[in-house]
């Protein structure tokens, strides 16, 4: 194996079909999104840079890569995922192919720490790496916690925020089985009253030349929605917006995009933009029309989707990261992510993290050993 830094997007252009194949199916992990990504919220920004390291077998074949970029702070020289910050990708990872994880890993972590004196640009290479948006089943990043810890790093663990996932059945009828009956009853009688009735329809974007009237629709109903409920909306970000913008053709030539609206009576009422990657499909933001709550838009909508997805063959239905009481009603089942601090074995790193510890209140971290907070092991 051989490990090697790139830091500019035209370097790692070449490898973007790799990549992709390396992503696991994952949307939040593409070459597209992260791609995006670096150039809305890290190109151009003061002390930020890329760095994505590339792992390469003995046939110079890209079997590993990690998706990161530096960042310079408080903290010292900062390692973090592309994707981060209030764009909210889930499912981040190390991209990697399967059956290589432990090798993979072992890579990068000799990169990073074989040689404490290593340096990049006359500093240390990191002085902390800060990886979120990881499942807590990620073999790939659970290989690389055991590989930095091993080379005498500290690595802390935490739980993150809890994705839900919906396992869809083959048949729609079959996933309303798993309802209660007092649901099941009442998706019934919204797809009768509205969808089969012919008061509703399901529009859904299909080319480029759709596109810019559902985005147009999906910001607007977005940010109706959490205005009436007293919030800015995500959309009201520029870099949010910039971003989405700018990803969704992308996304919808590669056949990952689903974006679709509701309209009754002929008028917008809700809106959906999911990803598609495997064979799931991940519900990332959506919108309503708060003045046609009474109608219930976003359950109609939502309903359409989940039949469309089990259609179409995949066999989850993703809500993503959240706790709300909704997602249990709808049978998603919880999946547990995790939070990643690497440490090197620097007095001053060591330090900064010792404070970092204090002030979240959070108790049995282990020097040289990883550990996530709240385990049985604890």
């Amino acid at each position: 194996m051989q490990t090697c830094l790139l830091a500019e997007l035209s370097e790692l252009l070449p490898y973007a079909e790799d990549w992709d194949r390396l992503s696991g199916g994952v949307p939040f992990r593409s070459w597209a999104w992260l791609s995006a990504w670096w150039r809305h919220y890290g190109e151009g920004r003061k002390g930020a840079r890329l760095f994505v390291l590339c792992v390469f077998d003995s046939r110079e074949r890209l079997v590993g890569l990690a998706p990161w970029y530096v960042d310079e702070s408080a903290w010292g020289r900062v390692v973090l995922g592309l994707g981060s910050g209030e764009v909210c990708s889930d499912y981040l990872s190390l991209l990697c192919q399967p059956g290589r994880e432990e090798a993979v890993a072992a890579a990068l972590a000799d990169f990073l720490t074989a040689d404490p004196a290593a340096q990049l640009d006359g500093v240390p290479r990191f002085d902390l790496i800060e990886l979120s948006g990881i499942d807590a089943e990620d073999r790939a990043v659970g290989e690389l916690a055991r590989s930095m810890a091993d080379r005498g790093n500290t690595v802390h663990l935490r739980p993150g925020p809890n994705c839900w996932r919906i396992a869809l059945p083959e048949t729609f009828d079959d996933y309303l089985a798993t309802l209660s009956k007092g649901h099941r009853r009442q998706l019934r009688r919204l797809e009768r009253n509205q969808l089969r009735s012919g008061r509703a329809a399901v529009h859904e974007v299909q080319s480029l030349a759709e596109l810019d009237r559902g985005v147009e629709i999906l910001v607007d109903l977005h940010q109706r929605r959490w205005r009436a409920a007293g919030h800015v909306g995500c959309f009201s970000s520029p870099a949010f917006a910039a971003f989405h913008r700018a990803v969704m053709p992308e996304m919808l030539q590669a056949g990952s995009l689903r974006l679709s609206w509701l309209e009754i009576d002929g008028k917008p009422a809700a809106a959906e933009y999911d990803l598609a990657g495997g064979d799931v499909v991940y519900a990332y933001q959506s919108g309503f029309d708060p003045e046609l709550r009474s109608l219930e838009p976003g359950r109609v909508l939502a309903v359409a989707a989940i039949r469309r997805a089990i259609e179409q063959g995949f066999r989850g239905y993703d809500l993503l990261r959240g706790d709300e009481p909704y997602k249990a009603h709808w049978r998603a089942r919880c999946r547990k992510s995790i939070e990643l601090r690497v440490v090197p074995d620097r007095a001053g790193a060591l330090l900064r993290h010792s404070l970092w510890l204090a002030g979240s209140k959070v108790k049995g971290w282990i020097k040289r050993g990883w550990h996530l907070v709240g385990s049985p092991e604890e």
